[in-house]
Formats: C-alpha cells, sequence, structure tokens
C-alpha cells in the first residue's frame, strides 16, 4: 500500500528521515554525538511526534502545523512539547541534507516558555522521606538511598545509576564518576572525583548491608542485580512519591522532584562553602538552574 506522497516505502516521511538520523551505523553525526541517555530521550520524544506527523512527507510539514503541534496537540505537557521540537528542528536539518525538504518549519515556532523551579527540598522535608523509605521494602530503601546520595553528591540519575563498587575507594575516601552531557573531545573524559564525607561514609555503609548475600556489581541494583534503566528508576520513585503523599510524610504542594535532589546539594555546598559546586561545563548554568538560595551574604565596606 502506498503511503505519504505515494511512495511505496515511505521516502521522504518524516519518519523516514527519523530512521535515516538515528540509524546506528549511518545515522547522523549529530546523533552519534549525543550521550545515550539523550538518545533515549529522543527516542522517547518521536513516540509522540511519530502519532501526528511521522506519516507526512516532510516537505508537506509547515511552521503552522509545527505550532500547531507544539501549541495545540501537546499543550498538556510544554516540557515535553519543547523537547520534541528540538528533535523536530534535527530532523528538518537532517531532511535538508537528504534532499527531502528546504525549509526547517520549525524557524519562528516559539517554545512554551517554562519558568525554572525555584525551590529546594527543605532539610527537614528530605529528611522525613528518607526516615519514610528506610521503612519500605528493600527496593524502595535502595530507592531512598540514591535520593539520598544524590542530595550528597549532586550527581545526575544517568551518572549514578551505573556507578559500581570498583569506582568506590573508601580508602582514599573518593568516589570516581563519569560526568555526563559532554560532547565531542570531552565525551566521557571528565571524570567527578567526589570526596566521601562522614555523611555518605554512613550511606555506604548501609548500601553494602544491602548487598550482603548477593553479588552486585552496581551500587545501586535492581532486585536482580542489573542496572536500573531511567524510566525504570523514575517509575518506581515516583510511586514511592504517591504512597508517601498517601500516608501524609509529602503533600501535593511540597512534593519535589528527584532532580531538586541535585539543586538541593548545590544550595546547600554555597550555604556551607560560599560558592556554588563545579556542576556543569558553563558556570552560569549552574547558578541559573541549581542555585536556591533565598539569602546571600556578603560584607560591609
Amino acid at each position: 500500500m502506498a503511503r505519504a506522497g505515494g511512495s511505496t516505502d515511505g521516502q521522504g516521511t518524516l519518519k523516514w528521515v527519523w530512521e535515516k538520523y538515528s540509524d546506528p551505523e549511518t545515522g547522523s553525526p549529530r546523533w552519534k554525538k549525543l550521550a545515550e541517555v539523550t538518545r533515549e530521550d529522543h527516542r522517547q520524544a518521536w513516540k509522540q511526534i511519530d502519532k501526528s506527523l511521522g506519516d507526512m512527507q516532510i516537505s508537506d510539514i509547515t511552521s503552522p502545523i509545527v505550532a500547531r503541534y507544539v501549541h495545540v496537540e501537546r499543550a498538556d505537557s510544554p516540557k515535553r512539547a519543547n523537547t520534541e521540537k528540538a528533535l523536530l528542528s534535527n530532523l528538518f536539518g537532517q531532511g535538508i541534507k537528504l534532499g527531502a525538504c528546504s525549509v526547517n518549519a520549525t524557524i519562528g515556532v516559539e517554545p512554551h516558555q517554562l519558568e525554572a523551579r525555584t525551590e529546594a527540598p527543605a532539610a527537614k522535608l528530605l529528611e522525613a522521606l528518607l526516615t519514610w523509605m528506610g521503612q519500605q521494602t528493600t527496593q524502595r530503601k535502595l530507592i531512598g538511598m540514591a535520593a539520598e546520595y544524590a542530595s550528597l553528591a549532586g550527581n545526575r540519575k544517568c551518572e549514578f545509576l551505573k556507578l559500581t563498587w570498583p569506582q568506590v575507594d573508601r580508602e582514599a575516601k573518593q568516589i570516581r564518576i563519569i560526568r555526563a552531557k559532554q560532547r565531542g573531545k570531552k565525551r566521557e573524559t571528565i571524570v567527578e572525583v567526589i570526596a566521601i564525607s562522614d555523611d555518605m561514609e554512613g550511606l555506604l555503609t548501609r548500601l553494602e548491608a544491602l548487598r550482603l548475600g548477593r553479588e552486585c556489581l552496581y551500587v545501586f541494583p535492581t532486585r536482580d542485580g542489573n542496572k536500573y534503566s531511567d524510566k525504570g528508576f523514575q517509575s518506581i520513585w515516583q510511586r514511592c512519591i504517591q504512597d508517601a503523599i498517601a500516608d501524609q510524610v509529602l503533600t501535593t504542594k511540597n512534593r519535589f522532584t528527584f532532580h531538586d535532589l541535585r539543586a538541593y546539594y548545590a544550595t546547600k555546598h554555597k550555604l556551607v562553602r560560599g560558592s556554588l559546586p563545579d556542576l556543569h561545563a558553563n558556570p552560569q548554568t549552574t547558578a541559573r538552574v541549581y542555585d536556591r538560595n533565598k539569602e546571600v551574604f556578603r560584607s560591609a565596606n
């Protein structure tokens, strides 16, 4: 059966361009440079785009069509819509290279205006949640310990979910972890060396206690000892948060995201040490996204 534009193999459709763009062997150099976590995020974005636009000839997709998709069809998910628009822009760039279209129809389509989150979890609220999670099942205890780790070290999920015990040197009091979201020559070459504090040492001791009786390479393993996927981890975290709200540990107003724990770390780091930690290639991004201090201290002349 002929598909959009009368082609029998879908040539020239947005789906065809996506397949060319994301092919593991012959895909776009831009795609190959992306970190795997970003590729997976784009695969999820494509699944959503495909439902509406996949079978259209890319040359038939105009700016008004993109604008309707971003601001009408995806109005209830503005953050995801912006990710999908960014992927569409890449696909139009690929389509131009393939001769399938001549214009990037995302140009001129404004993204959703999102306000950055401004609150870090309160210390007592985080402590209450971690205490509650410590009373749950073994895997939920582990998820709680992962949250505690994020609050102490400030790592992204995609960095610590693949953390292995050989990367933890308790004698040298260091954890060595590869920084994510580095591109080009810096990709997988920037190592964050995290000093093990007394609180981190206590957490590692409790994590090792969960490890007893089973061989686990990963510090935060699944029930069968494998590495959590980002999606699998996030699914359990969300269920924990929902149950914590049901048990009145959190409320719908003071609940927080897992990523807020990175901001908690940065905010506390500045409060205690007087400066923000080195979390991002661009220090301005660290200040804009993760610094949620409400008071700024300085001396009078």
